[in-house]
């Protein structure tokens, strides 16, 4: 472990006075402690997305580190040799070269919360697509790539229409892009279905006969038009520039049936770009509402998120109006992933539970082979290669639940736990770029998986106003006003201007807490029921020992408090064990079974939390660690 004294952390709203505090480099993590405030910031070496080291100034060495989870942070540190060693010891850390070496493969959980076992078996594409009735007597499962024969980058099992023979599918995967031949991932209720592919090696005038026997059998599955959809969701021009490579998409000539749109979702590059000028703007040193606005529209992020939005919605509402549809890109693992779940996430109510979103990530996103290592960056590769695809699917999802958040089991931090562990490679679920990859690294047997996690803190990531008969399908509003800014996602960190407590955590406290009064009720309720059932049993044992022991004479004396002190004679004369003595008449031993002390009636009353406060009231745990607005500030025991 490598230790630096003295090091500040230079927050960007308060540079004049800066945190002091010590810098510890370990084997996974970077931490930060403040030992006046109590205060530590772990930085995973995963998280890093890039490290700077800036000029040597007055005060020390700067050191610039950008995270994947949008934190950035500079520390200062006394010595330029010090920096030096810490900057070196980071560029080793952060990006290993061997994907053997990233965090999941030695990472161990604190305590037994749940065994390494837990979350692989949650989902089997198989299920799935049996809950969509399929196989049926129009689809069927292909076996020809149970040993990714067939194409490397597709799930084992892949489900084609009945009528494509052996022949139908050879043909067609080897006149499509890495092989990914057209298949289904989504059947709708009224027999319309997505199938998603990638681009036809068409170039300029080839043609493949099986390619489009293979078209026509998945029209043919439709009984509803006598026509499909082919979307391509790349910009016309791109993809007009790819059949200059051999490339390129289908020609209608040869295709009988179907109606060919272009929707325009940039490339890998164009978004990578993109969200690069995002985190410009957020970044701004002296922002102003003009400079942030401009450097936004500039970003072309917000306009890219409604251009997904705007192609999947497309799609949703063919397949809702009865017209299949299939869907490609390029090679069909990055665009097409993000629409084709989109499109289904509009249409199936069940893919808006958090066990339905987990099973639409593990069909769309990890069986059709998203290249999550290479978008990621989770190994030393090709910058190029990078892209924040994943990223974008979560930001349309977040948009979608901004504008109907009845319709959503689960609420923000769900997506941002998705997205901050899906670049942790804590766990292996995200780990490689297609199925293949993980079966290769049996990452079932060496890594433990996220679902399992998550299983362990659902509670954490219900969304308080879901309504679960809400409408089975739903549609975003595209109009420019209506695509937000995610400040959740991007600026989540910013602890030092108008940090916000989001109104779904606060509307999930207020849940929990009245869920906690309710049971406290509950609890009373049944131990007053108790008392009473005791104290009119006690009472009828009164009055037969009084009946049996005591008779009256003939002559009562008609006086009340004669006949009172009498009486508590007679009983304190009686045996020290009598139930009815003064010393042992309390309601602290009113109980059915067993007798209970004052003190222990307290202790059970009190076993129930009804004296909350809100969370913006409360700015340290128990432990005397600080909270934050980015801290969940619950009881961890």
């Amino acid at each position: 472990m490598l230790q630096v004294e003295n090091v500040r952390m230079i927050d960007r709203y308060n540079a004049k006075n800066p945190t002091v505090g010590t810098l510890y480099l370990t084997a996974t993590h970077l931490i930060f402690v403040e030992p006046d405030s109590n205060k530590e910031t772990w930085i995973l070496h995963m998280h890093i997305a890039n490290i700077e080291k800036l000029p040597l100034s007055t005060t020390g060495s700067p050191l610039l580190i950008r995270c994947k989870t949008f934190l950035s942070v500079t520390f200062v540190i006394p010595k330029d040799s010090e920096c030096h060693d810490v900057y070196t010891s980071l560029m080793k850390l952060y990006q290993p070269v061997s994907i053997n070496k990233l965090y999941c493969f030695n990472y161990q959980p604190a305590k037994d919360d749940f065994p390494k076992s837990s979350g692989w078996d949650f989902f089997k594409l198989e299920n799935e697509f049996r809950r969509l009735r399929v196989p049926n007597d129009i689809w069927t499962l292909c076996t020809l790539n149970m040993n990714y024969e067939l194409c490397d980058t597709y799930p084992r099992q892949i489900y084609v229409p009945q009528e494509a023979n052996t022949a139908m599918l050879i043909g067609s995967s080897r006149f499509r892009s890495k092989g990914r031949l057209p298949a289904l991932t989504y059947l709708h209720s009224n027999k319309a279905s997505i199938c998603r592919c990638s681009q036809p090696l068409s170039g300029f005038s080839a043609r493949c006969l099986e390619d489009e026997q293979m078209l026509e059998a998945i029209r043919k599955t439709n009984p509803n038009t006598d026509y499909m959809y082919v979307v391509d969701t790349r910009p016309r021009i791109n993809a007009m520039a790819n059949r200059a490579a051999g490339k390129g998409y289908e020609n209608e000539a040869f295709y009988e049936n179907i109606k060919f749109h272009f929707l325009g979702i940039e490339n890998i590059h164009v978004q990578r770009t993109s969200l690069q000028k995002l985190i410009e703007a957020c970044e701004q040193k002296t922002p102003t509402m003009s400079g942030f606005l401009n450097s936004l529209e500039s970003s072309g992020w917000l306009k890219n998120i409604r251009s997904i939005l705007d192609t999947s919605s497309f799609i949703a509402s063919a397949v809702n109006k009865g017209v299949s549809v299939v869907v490609h890109c390029s090679d069909g693992w990055d665009r097409t992933a993000q629409v084709c779940s989109l499109a289904a996430l509009m249409l199936d109510p069940y893919y808006r539970t958090i066990k339905g979103f987990q099973a639409l990530i593990e069909k769309d996103w990890l069986a059709f082979g998203h290249k999550f290592s290479e978008r990621c960056g989770h190994v030393q590769t090709d910058q190029r290669e990078v892209s924040p695809i994943f990223t974008q699917f979560l930001d349309c999802t977040w948009q979608l639940m901004t504008q109907r958040s009845d319709a959503f089991e689960f609420n923000e931090r769900f997506l941002l736990i998705l997205h901050d562990h899906v670049h942790s490679c804590q766990f292996g679920t995200f780990v490689g770029n297609c199925e293949k990859d993980r079966l290769d690294l049996k990452l079932s047997e060496r890594t433990f998986s996220l679902w399992g996690f998550m299983a362990n803190h659902l509670n954490e990531y219900i969304n308080p106003l879901y309504k679960p008969d809400v409408d089975k399908t739903i549609k975003p509003n595209l109009q420019p006003q209506c695509i937000k800014f995610w400040r959740g996602m991007f600026s989540r960190f910013e602890s030092g201007v108008h940090p916000r407590e989001p109104l779904s955590d606060l509307l999930l406290v207020s849940k929990d807490h009245c869920t906690s009064l309710e049971d406290h009720v509950q609890h009373l309720t049944k131990r007053i029921a108790s008392f009473k059932n005791y104290i009119s049993k006690s009472a009828k044992k009164l009055q037969d020992a009084t009946a049996k022991t005591y008779k009256e004479p003939a002559s009562e004396i008609n006086d009340n408090k004669y006949n009172y002190d009498r009486k508590m004679s007679e009983l304190s004369s009686a045996d020290d064990d009598h139930p009815l003595k003064p010393t042992e008449m309390s309601f602290a031993n009113l109980s059915l079974n067993e007798r209970i002390d004052s003190a222990s009636i307290k202790e059970e009353i009190n076993s129930v939390a009804v004296d909350w406060k809100s969370m913006r009231n409360v700015t340290a745990c128990s432990c005397s660690t600080p909270f934050d607005q980015f801290s969940k500030k619950v009881d961890k025991k």
